[in-house]
């Protein structure tokens, strides 16, 4: 859990940081917009109206007649309950001020000495030198004759400004602060839905790691955490499957072991100690150690082969061969030996010329007789097993197929594992068909095991053909 709650806190602390950030800048950022849009908006206002003002000036050009009209203008301004209109001379001295409070006064604000100086309009904002309040000026200078005589200047107070642009500002960072809840909440709800399935995950793997095998998660979400799930359950049958079939291998091999070596005590021992007098007896007992000892000696080479597939050392010695011959072969050292048990072996064979093909000879036909002694041991009760051999494109194929009961469907797709024994009660490892596949699998081909039309087993083995040389028969 502490992996977890690592997983959790990180993603958590990545995510919030991540949209905290982008949340602060973006109300910075439209704060910010805001305060210059309000501010810009009414310091052009202020200058429209000062350059309005100086405008009007033009018809008059003696100092008794503009300082007159100033007085009026100043006096007769109708935005004067919310603008502090006033006029002041070329030393920056207030004359006239619709307030009638201010008047000669010098301000000394920047704007002033600026226009007297450079004859243009000039804007500022910042706290009054008298009452310190937060204000906006904007002073134009009237030019007569080429000179600057005075300056019209409007003035207002920011407060309201300043409170609108304060109350943007608290509602940008609510709803800011409303986005990272949302967020929040948000991730901590989908974080739960990854780390919970994943925790549960965590606890069933340690579950089959200390031996619970195929227990099983419910599977919540189709999604990338439902594979998973999928994934842990697949694994934990499969593990249960071969700690079954391991277990049911030591004891059928334990099994298999001990009768032909209670067999073979069992005779030695009564031929040792003179029990047998007659010669035929003695050669009977002779002959059935001499068998017993020899599948133990084949049950010791499936194992020592499957050894070598579990550790990779199962290895192919490749050269060009004639697949016909080899299961050729294979029938004609197994025809007798099943016409004794009362089983038919046929083989039908092409008419038509048969390709090489790279395989390893020796191993191939270990297959071949693999699969013929499985078909007697398993199918032998329909007393006939056909074998054949045919081309097809750039395969070779050989079936080979018995009349038994046939393989319970169920069973099918599992016949080919190792271990593997299903309902029959016939005698061996359960190893020799998961040996054969491993070999035609190296070769490139494929072993497949059905059930034929009519009844009894099927086995198809294909097998890739060498191209460059074919051989007649």
């Amino acid at each position: 859990m502490k992996g977890i709650r690592g997983i959790r806190k990180r993603w958590m602390v990545n995510s919030i940081s991540v949209v905290l950030f982008i949340v602060l800048l973006a109300v910075s950022a439209f704060s910010a917009a805001m305060g210059s849009y309000y501010y810009s908006t009414l310091s052009e206002s202020l200058s429209q109206k000062a350059e309005n003002a100086v405008q009007s000036f033009s018809y008059f050009l003696s100092e008794d007649n503009y300082y007159d009209y100033a007085q009026s203008l100043v006096a007769g301004d109708p935005s004067g309950d919310k603008l502090e209109v006033e006029f002041l001379d070329a030393s920056g001295q207030i004359r006239f001020s619709s307030s009638d409070l201010t008047a000669f006064r010098s301000p000394g604000t920047p704007d002033i000495a600026e226009a007297l100086s450079q004859g243009k309009t000039k804007e500022w904002s910042g706290s009054d030198p008298s009452t310190g309040e937060h204000i906006m000026a904007a002073s134009s200078p009237l030019i007569i004759n080429g000179k600057v005589v005075g300056v019209m200047r409007y003035v207002t107070s920011l407060r309201i400004v300043d409170r609108q642009i304060i109350l943007i500002v608290g509602i940008s960072l609510g709803i800011g602060l409303a986005i990272l809840a949302m967020v929040y909440f948000s991730n901590l709800y989908f974080v739960r839905s990854i780390v919970e399935p994943v925790a549960g995950i965590t606890d069933t793997a340690k579950r089959i790691a200390g031996g619970s095998y195929g227990v099983q998660i419910e599977k919540q979400f189709d999604d990338e955490i439902g594979d998973l799930t999928d994934a842990i359950n697949d694994m934990s049958l499969k593990i249960s499957q071969s700690e079954k079939m391991k277990n049911e291998f030591i004891s059928s091999v334990s099994h298999e072991l001990r009768t032909p070596l209670t067999a073979i005590n069992g005779w030695a021992e009564t031929i040792m100690n003179g029990e047998v007098r007659d010669a035929a007896d003695v050669k009977k007992g002779m002959g059935i150690i001499v068998s017993e000892a020899r599948r133990l000696t084949n049950m010791v080479e499936e194992l020592l082969e499957f050894s070598r597939i579990q550790d990779g050392r199962f290895t192919l010695s490749v050269e060009p061969m004639d697949i016909k011959a080899e299961l050729e072969d294979a029938v004609y050292t197994y025809r007798e030996f099943f016409r004794r048990e009362g089983i038919e072996l046929n083989h039908f064979d092409c008419e038509e010329e048969f390709p090489l093909i790279s395989g390893d000879p020796e191993r191939l036909r270990q297959v071949f007789c693999n699969v013929l002694d499985n078909a007697a041991k398993h199918g032998g009760s329909g007393k006939r097993i056909d074998t054949a051999i045919r081309p097809e494109g750039d395969q070779a194929v050989i079936t080979i197929r018995d009349y038994g009961p046939g393989i319970p469907e169920e069973e099918l797709p599992h016949v080919k594992y190792k271990f593997y024994k299903g309902s029959s009660k016939a005698r061996g490892s359960g190893i020799g068909l998961a040996v054969c596949d491993e070999i035609v699998t190296l070769h490139g081909g494929t072993l497949e095991i059905g059930n034929a039309e009519g009844g009894g087993c099927i086995v198809t083995i294909r097998l890739p053909i060498h191209p460059q040389t074919k051989i007649e028969h």
